[in-house]
């Protein structure tokens, strides 16, 4: 079993490809103390430990999947508040103990280890619902742990929640139990008697049963020893009383004995059966502890990256480090609040959001040179440009703006902070020097180094030229570098020299109070004399200092101060500009929507009226077909009031023009409404197309009508109306909502016409043989309508016998038909099968 070697943190759970950075550097830039605020967020020790051991990565490939697995978990706990991973504070000892073959861990252990791996499968279920296409990184991950609810029910079914074993868990032990029990219950009942006993009580010092070496004794007097026979295990410490077990318990007290001994050894082979199961799935059980502890560690990850309110930077290829609205995370009230609670202490965490700041060095630039006012934020940009490098490349979203890049380093360097070695006889200048000479030495490329107040602790002159010199080497070796200054001659070497840029911090002119804001191009200016002023320095002393200044030194911070007024109006200018852009943009995005909207709106308004259309359509057909219904009721009642005047007398002319006229009004009518109906109404805010040729209109023009658009024929023109044909339908619209779109030839005329006939000598037989089942069925309806209107009683329907399709199908629809009462065959006589009779209804 090698479960546990090496413990949580070893090697088998370090992170692949992470690259040594200077421990120096990690503590400058603080980097030790993002990590305690990550492992803060850990669930299990296993987490907690791969998170203490967590360094920045070098290999870009690494770094690229950890920042991707890392968002991707993020994403996950927008809709959770996280994962159900739990495991005690002492879990590394039962994996420990896990190790060692032939020992059984103890119900608490066990429980311990159940209650982990129901929360791994629970993680792991949870991460699996969102899918593979919603998490394929942590589904990935959660991919590597087994299933182990044989092991589990194995456990829940032996120990109950508090870690005792059931009874129940084996048949042997059931037994003993039961036997102790029972040799319990009489052993007490034994001893009970000499308690209330009256004959032996009285020698009792005390009333009660005790226990002395495991087993249950009498306290008895000394001096009424031999009261009671029985051994004696021991006496008080006063001597006045014996712990005596009496001889009749003897026996029930060895078998008492026994039975626990037997029950002992019972327990520890159930626990030890109960370890084995686990012990025989090592390989599975180390692969599902390595992928909790990874999968607590991101979590941990995506958690603080929620913090700070993280986003994935993308890795430049070219060397490029560029930091939008970047913030020290250190700075940030909710990080601070975090640290605060783990460091303890009575300070006060912040309240203020930092002020956001864009770093940027971009290719063919290689080094910023950072100046401005003390107390301007100069340090704090600094650390915040290598401690964001350092966390993306440790797998953690960084505080920033989208769009931000930054390079894999090989090695990161900074030389922050005033230290001095006394044990090395070492000044402050001397401790910059020795750090940069070992920053030199050890230098892996591509490299960031940090330098702050560069050139500092000596003669500004030769500082100063030491710091750009230093600048300029460790550029030339390909290092990227970023430096902070208040030395005017490398504020000159950085504004004049190609791949050196330079960036001030700004302050507020009338109060010289720093803005926390980088403006790029600008020297800047300490401004050590105002910020001084500011701070309470005595006036005369400021007055006597800028006396002794020489005539160049004021004459150049003149000059350096009109520079930095300029570019900080250019500044104010710039972002003005990028304001209006802000706007347009908007408003052309409002233009756009409002387009949309007017388009989406059109196509609502002609779906509507086609649909209005449609529905007025359909009103009109059912209307015709009322109407035809109608005359062809009138009809049938007239030819049956004319049989029964003038028996076989055909209806006269009159009576059928007369019926022929009504219907020709009706349909009239129904047409009459369709088209003073007219379209629907366009909606309010709708733009009228007039017409400029609408007075030359005339039947056969193809015209565009209402604000759709809708083609169709003029059909009619009736004043400042005309009737169009749109799609087959027939609307009224004025004129003014017409536009001439071309002549073309008249229309042809539609009418419609009703003929009525009477029909003469109508048979009650049809003969169908020969036809299609659609064919006659379409025949069979004719004939059942026409016999109704000769009022015959019954029809007959020759239809042959064949196959019997056309029997069937000519059954089957006359059974429906609801002029039919009754269907079926004619007697054999008759045609038999190959004819069916139907009785109409009265």
């Amino acid at each position: 079993m090698a479960v546990s070697k090496g413990g949580p943190g070893s090697d088998s759970n370090s992170q692949p490809s992470v690259g040594r950075m200077h421990p120096g550097t990690l503590r400058a830039l603080e980097f030790d103390r993002v990590v305690d605020v990550v492992r803060s967020f850990a669930l299990t020790p296993l987490g907690a430990a791969r998170v203490a051991a967590l360094e920045p990565r070098t290999d870009a490939a690494a770094v690229e999947a950890a920042l991707a697995i890392t968002g991707e978990a993020a994403r996950f706990l927008v809709d959770q508040t996280g994962l159900p991973l739990r495991a005690p504070a002492d879990f590394h000892q039962t994996l420990a103990a896990l190790a060692i073959e032939g020992r059984p861990l103890e119900p608490v252990r066990l429980l311990a280890l159940v209650g982990f791996l129901e929360s791994v499968e629970q993680s792991a279920s949870l991460i699996r619902r969102g899918g593979r296409d919603g998490f394929p990184l942590l589904t990935a991950l959660v991919s590597g742990t087994a299933n182990f609810d044989k092991e589990i029910a194995d456990v829940r079914r032996a120990l109950d929640p508090a870690g005792e074993i059931f009874d129940h868990a084996t048949p042997e032990l059931r037994v003993i139990r039961d036997r102790l029990r029972k040799q319990r219950a009489r052993l007490r009942s034994t001893l009970e008697s000499y308690v209330r006993g009256r004959d032996t009580a009285k020698y009792l010092q005390d009333q009660v049963i005790t226990e002395r070496n495991g087993r249950y004794v009498l306290l008895v007097r000394a001096e009424h020893r031999n009261a009671i026979p029985g051994i004696v295990h021991a006496s008080s410490s006063s001597g006045a009383s014996l712990f005596l077990e009496p001889l009749s318990t003897v026996e029930i007290n060895n078998d008492i004995v026994a039975l626990d001994e037997q029950e002992a050894e019972e327990v520890r082979k159930i626990l030890l059966a109960l370890t084995n199961g686990f012990r025989k799935r090592a390989l599975d059980l180390r692969r599902t502890l390595d992928a909790a502890a990874e999968l607590d560690e991101v979590h941990a990850r995506a958690r603080f990256s929620r913090l700070v309110d993280g986003v994935v930077p993308s890795m430049s290829g070219d060397g490029s480090l560029d930091l939008r609205s970047a913030r020290h995370p250190m700075l940030i009230p909710a990080v601070d609040a975090r640290l605060a609670s783990i460091e303890g202490g009575n300070r006060s965490p912040r309240t203020t959001e930092p002020v956001a700041v864009d770093l940027a060095v971009v290719p063919p630039c290689s080094a910023l040179v950072i100046t401005g006012p003390n107390t301007g934020g100069k340090t704090v940009a600094l650390k915040t440009a290598g401690l964001l490098a350092l966390m993306a490349q440790a797998g953690l979203l960084i505080p920033a703006a989208p769009g931000s890049r930054l390079p894999v380093f090989k090695t990161v360097f900074a030389d922050i902070g005033d230290e001095q070695s006394i044990a090395a006889n070492l000044s402050t200048f001397s401790w910059h020097v020795s750090n940069i000479v070992s920053m030199d030495r050890a230098l892996n490329m591509p490299a960031l180094v940090l330098l702050d107040e560069v050139g500092a602790g000596t003669d500004p002159v030769e500082g100063g030229a030491l710091g750009m010199a230093v600048i300029e080497h460790l550029r030339q070796r390909g290092a990227l570098v970023v430096a902070t200054t208040h030395y005017d001659t490398v504020k000159t070497y950085a504004s004049t020299t190609a791949g050196v840029v330079c960036a001030a911090f700004g302050f507020t002119p009338d109060t010289f109070e720093p803005t926390y804001r980088l403006t790029y191009g600008s020297p800047g200016t300490s401004l050590a004399l105002e910020i001084a002023e500011r701070l309470g320095l005595a006036r005369p002393v400021i007055e006597m200092a800028r006396q002794f200044r020489t005539a160049r030194e004021a004459k150049l911070a003149e000059h350096l101060a009109k520079v930095d007024q300029e570019l900080h109006s250019l500044d104010h200018e710039r972002r003005l500009l990028v304001r209006e852009r802000e706007q347009i943009a908007e408003q052309e995005a409002r233009f756009r929507a409002r387009e949309d909207g007017l388009r989406q709106r059109e196509e609502s308004l002609k779906r509507r009226f086609d649909a209005q259309f449609e529905e007025r359509l359909r009103e009109a057909r059912r209307a015709i077909d009322a109407v035809v219904d109608d005359t062809k009721r009138r009809a049938a009642a007239l030819v049956a009031e004319a049989s029964r005047r003038l028996g076989s007398s055909p209806v006269s002319t009159g009576e059928t023009g007369a019926i022929r006229a009504e219907a020709r009004e009706a349909i009239d009518a129904v047409a009459a409404r369709v088209s003073t109906e007219g379209p629907a109404p366009a909606a309010a805010g709708a733009a009228d197309i007039p017409v400029a040729a609408a007075a030359r209109l005339s039947p056969g023009d193809r015209v565009a009508v209402g604000p759709l658009a809708l083609e169709g024929i003029v059909r009619a023109v009736h004043g400042r109306e005309a009737e169009v044909d749109v799609r087959g339908k027939r609307l009224r619209a004025s004129l003014d909502e017409i536009r001439l779109m071309g002549k073309s030839g008249p229309a042809p005329r539609v009418s419609v016409s009703v003929q009525v006939e009477t029909r003469e000598g109508s048979s009650s037989e049809l003969n169908v043989i020969g036809c299609h089942v659609d064919e006659a069925l379409e025949r069979v309806d004719k004939f059942i309508d026409a016999a109704l209107v000769a009022e015959l009683h019954s029809v007959r329907i020759i239809h042959g016998h064949g196959t019997g399709q056309l029997r069937r199908a000519i059954g089957e629809f006359l059974k429906d038909h609801p002029l039919v009462a009754t269907v079926g065959p004619a007697p054999a006589e008759q045609g038999g099968s190959g004819v069916t009779v139907a009785e109409l209804k009265e």
